[in-house]
């Protein structure tokens, strides 16, 4: 018998293996492995205690147990924008959740991917005002991309695969998991992978064809355009794509708050950051260009000021990968609705055929631009009270510490130094909490950098009132080996709220001043405070001792490192584009963004 007609080995039926059984706790913990989590922050309590039972036992997921719910949530965001991973942050039912509102909300308006996992009282004591119960799904539906209820362990798979996909997919953002109490502890067959069916939840990557044509004629065409780049390009991890068509048309570039190190700031292309405080040339770049090429970007308030009046001879291609945001604002003569990365490159390669080879003529828009660079470079103003110019000292951090770092500011005065002085190089250098405004976010961010990045320098910072709401953290970061570096900018006050106070309340300070940095009584000592978190402290008020300490906690490691610089209060962000008003504000700008000599 040849072996082709020998009879066929019987085969006994498939069999597929028995799914194990697991409570939903247990079920919680391995979803989150087989994701491919490894670092997750939070806090137990009552409602989410059962989760903490097995993960005590898990080797895959580190949890690093916070200070604050708060502390959990913006970490959470710092680990996500520092490495593009979705950030993990753990809370307990009523108080627990609701403090992770801050941070989830920030989340949203930042476009930040992160899984808030809450515990829930039993179902059958839902709607009783049971003890900590709070409608933690209804609290946050307005400010997450989608929240689940869970009630029953075996949906708990398919609720965090879902989670995942949802924060991670088209326009990041947070979504939250509620799970009751009952569905942790009741067990059920773990099934993994899960069918994760999204209904309606289609976002749309592959841009029209034809709309990418209509965008490369428009800037074939175009005398004066810019590309206006938003934070949208540093989500879509499409840096080397901007790159590309920016030198393919020659256009200079703007780049906002939230997308600072997205284009190099040592490219002659580069204007730097338009809006309230940007430069002069990105702000009249945009208000007099006769095209913006908006790209992953929301036309926010702080960057067009009175809308009606942003840029009116300008046609406006506007790519974003949420359609909501195309015309929310400004109409868009050319929407797409795209991944930014896969249309920056069909629209390099639309625009190389378009011109056949040949750059566009705009040499006189180039003339006028970089005549406005020289005019207006940035600078500051000496201080003449004998204190640190707050400029130079973020300068100095970021000269020393180099383009590889990660600068995590709060909210106020600092964080707009921080994007004007430090150059960036790289996306993902720079965080901030930028449509939200969150004060307290720093700390907390850095710290969830730094676990996410942990061979890179990390910076908070900080003003000393935003210091004042999450310097907890620091205890978190000294026992679990998180060696974060803190510079608190301390004006002793509320810097950006004075500074209105001094221009447009006639110098009225009213419940801005901290006592925490100038004359003898310091409330609190911010060097006695890092100590008594383990942190190695030092106080700065001399410029000769701006390097040293700089240097110093560049070279320390084996701790946090917490600096007082104590900084002139009457210090100022210039320029500044007062709230309400039209960008056309030549005059304005001339009066408050003088030439400095280069020493300045």
């Amino acid at each position: 018998m040849t072996a082709d007609s020998a009879p066929a080995v019987p085969r006994p039926p498939s069999q597929k293996a028995a799914s194990p059984e697991l409570t939903g706790a247990e079920a919680v913990v391995r979803s989150l492995g087989l994701l491919g989590v490894t670092d997750v922050f939070g806090i137990p309590g009552g409602t989410i205690m059962p989760v903490y039972d097995p993960l005590l036992d898990d080797d895959t997921v580190r949890h690093i147990l916070v200070r604050h719910e708060q502390g959990a949530g913006h970490a959470a965001e710092g680990y996500a924008s520092a490495s593009g991973r979705t950030g993990v942050a753990i809370a307990t039912s009523g108080p627990g959740a609701t403090n992770l509102v801050t941070a989830i909300a920030d989340a949203y308006m930042d476009s930040v991917p992160i899984v808030a996992i809450t515990g829930q009282v039993f179902s059958h004591l839902m709607g009783t005002d049971a003890f900590q119960e709070a409608d933690i799904v209804g609290i946050t539906m307005p400010i997450t991309k989608h929240s689940f209820l869970v009630k029953e362990p075996e949906e708990i798979p398919g609720a965090l695969a879902a989670a995942f996909e949802i924060a991670s997919t088209g326009r990041p953002g947070p979504v939250l998991v509620d799970i009751t109490k009952d569905a942790q502890q009741k067990s059920a067959p773990f099934v993994w992978p899960p069918k994760v069916d999204l209904p309606g939840y289609r976002p749309v990557t592959k841009a029209h064809g034809k709309q990418i044509q209509a965008a490369a004629a428009l800037l074939a065409e175009a005398k004066k355009p810019v590309l206006y780049v938003g934070g949208g390009v540093v989500r879509g991890r499409a840096a080397a794509e901007l790159l590309a068509l920016a030198e393919s048309t020659n256009a200079p570039v703007v780049t906002t708050l939230m997308a600072r190190g997205v284009f190099p700031d040592s490219h002659q292309q580069h204007l730097g950051m338009p809006g309230m405080h940007g430069t002069v040339p990105a702000v009249l770049a945009l208000q007099e260009s006769d095209l913006i090429v908006a790209l992953g970007a929301r036309f926010d308030d702080r960057v067009t000021g009175k809308a009606a009046d942003f840029a009116p001879n300008a046609k406006v291609v506007h790519v974003d990968i949420d359609p909501a945001e195309i015309s929310k604002i400004r109409n868009a003569d050319v929407p797409i609705v795209g991944d930014v990365r896969d249309v920056l490159i069909d629209l390099d390669a639309a625009f190389r055929g378009v011109v056949g080879g040949t750059q566009p003529d705009i040499s006189e828009w180039w003339s006028y631009l970089d005549g406005l660079r020289g005019e207006f470079p940035l600078g500051y103003t000496p201080t003449d009270d004998g204190l640190l110019a707050p400029q130079y000292v973020i300068q100095r951090i970021g000269e020393l510490t180099g383009p590889e770092g990660v600068y995590v500011a709060g909210v106020g005065q600092h964080q707009m130094w921080a994007a004007q002085f430090i150059k960036y190089e790289r996306p993902n250098a720079w965080l901030n909490s930028g449509g939200a405004g969150t004060m307290g976010y720093s700390v907390p961010a850095a710290m969830g950098a730094k676990v996410a990045e942990p061979d890179r320098h990390v910076w908070a910072i900080d003003g000393d009132g935003c210091f004042q709401m999450t310097n907890q953290e620091l205890a978190t970061c000294a026992i679990n080996n998180i060696p974060i570096k803190v510079a608190i900018i301390n004006n002793s006050s509320l810097g950006m709220v004075r500074q209105w106070q001094t221009l447009f309340y006639d110098g009225r300070h009213s419940n801005t001043d901290l006592n925490t940095g100038h004359g003898t009584v310091r409330i609190p000592d911010f060097v006695k405070l890092g100590e008594a978190y383990g942190c190695l402290a030092i106080r700065v008020e001399k410029e000769e001792e701006v390097d040293a300490a700089i240097k110093l906690a560049l070279e320390t490691n084996d701790r946090p490192v917490v600096i007082d610089f104590v900084v002139s209060a009457d210090s100022m962000v210039w320029p500044m584009v007062p709230q309400g008003v039209s960008n056309s504000y030549v005059q304005y700008a001339r009066d408050h963004a003088p030439s400095f000599d280069e020493e300045d």
